[in-house]
């Protein structure tokens, strides 16, 4: 294998790599079908679809037999007659899509993908390799596509094998797209609201951040205790991305953030003052509501013929005809 030029590397770095969602139902089946939930195994299949120069299309796939040793990943299995035999039927289905690669469900990579990826050289001269995350835990795009290159050292040393990760999309065509919906119909969960499922959102993406930068302090733990070669395209990766940061010792930078964040918290003030207005407003509201309701109640009862009125007509025949009881019970002890 001739290591590839500087061009080559950038031009393949630019490639991107579109999956389609029936690619990723497709491993997702694959992984349920073939593994149990309480092993760490993965499942390895081919990708098909079209290479259309900067873009890879990746519209179908289907598994393949595979065993690995889990204590030696070196130690493995494939059935290469078995990738011929359904290729070869899938071209009479559609002509169109050509072996382009492979997947795995990873969720990293392992010693035994650039073995792996040699023999898929067999039916292709470059093949990705897509990593397909099945059990993700941080909201993002759970694949990862690579190539696989000759890294070129340079103190002159030996070329040695390794991985190009190049960007990869999540697009689906107009009839997926409906199928997707269809089955994502039963999933959402209905009894969350809009602002709940933005919170949890947010905090998923902040947990996946928080992940992604103890990857990279790791790395550079890694490369300054000399554990892991200097590899100077992420050094310069990482220094593009520090360079954006922003300058917090610098007094104007510090004040404009104050600022901004002075404002936003105004903002908050201002519509818990309001809330606290109107609910007190409601408060009032009510009481006088009930208020009026007794005081009219009230005027009910001492309006003539009301039922106050005929309760003291009541009492009054009471205590009349008690009286004539007693006339009576006196006149009969007199004799009379």
């Amino acid at each position: 294998m001739v290591a590839p030029t500087t061009e080559q590397l950038s031009a393949l770095a630019a490639t991107t790599i579109i999956v389609h969602p029936l690619v990723l139902l497709s491993v997702a089946d694959h992984h349920a079908r073939a593994v149990s939930r309480n092993t760490t195994k993965r499942v390895i299949g081919v990708l098909l679809g079209q290479d259309n120069g900067k873009t890879i299309n990746v519209a179908n796939s289907f598994g393949i037999p595979f065993e690995e040793d889990e204590k030696d990943s070196k130690t493995w299995f494939l059935d290469h007659n078995y990738i011929e035999g359904m290729y070869e039927m899938f071209k009479k289905v559609n002509a169109k899509e050509r072996l382009i690669g492979w997947y795995h469900t990873g969720p990293k990579l392992r010693a035994s993908d650039q073995e792996i990826n040699d023999l898929f050289k067999r039916f292709i001269a470059r093949p990705i390799m897509v990593i397909v995350d099945v059990r993700p835990e941080t909201v993002g795009i759970p694949t990862d596509a690579y190539f696989a290159v000759e890294e070129i050292k340079d103190d002159g040393t030996e070329t040695r094998k390794t991985f190009l990760h190049c960007p990869s999309a999540i697009e689906a065509e107009e009839a997926e797209e409906i199928g997707v919906e269809h089955l994502l119909r039963d999933i959402k969960d209905s009894t969350t609201t809009t602002l709940a499922t933005r919170v949890s959102e947010q905090l998923s993406s902040l947990r996946g951040l928080q992940s992604r930068l103890s990857d990279v302090q790791k790395y550079l733990a890694d490369v300054a205790a000399g554990t892991m070669p200097v590899n100077h395209q992420i050094v310069y990766h990482l220094q593009d991305a520090l360079n954006l940061l922003p300058d917090l010792a610098d007094a104007d930078t510090t004040q404009s953030f104050a600022t901004s964040t002075n404002d936003e918290l105004l903002v908050v003030y201002l519509s818990s003052l309001l809330r606290a207005v109107i609910a007190l407003h409601a408060l009032v509201d009510n009481k006088a509501t009930i208020g009026r309701a007794e005081l009219e109640e009230d005027e009910k009862e001492r309006k003539p013929g009301g039922k106050g009125e005929k309760n003291d007509t009541k009492k009054s025949e009471d205590k009349d005809s008690s009286k004539g009881s007693k006339v009576d019970v006196d006149a009969k002890d007199k004799g009379l």
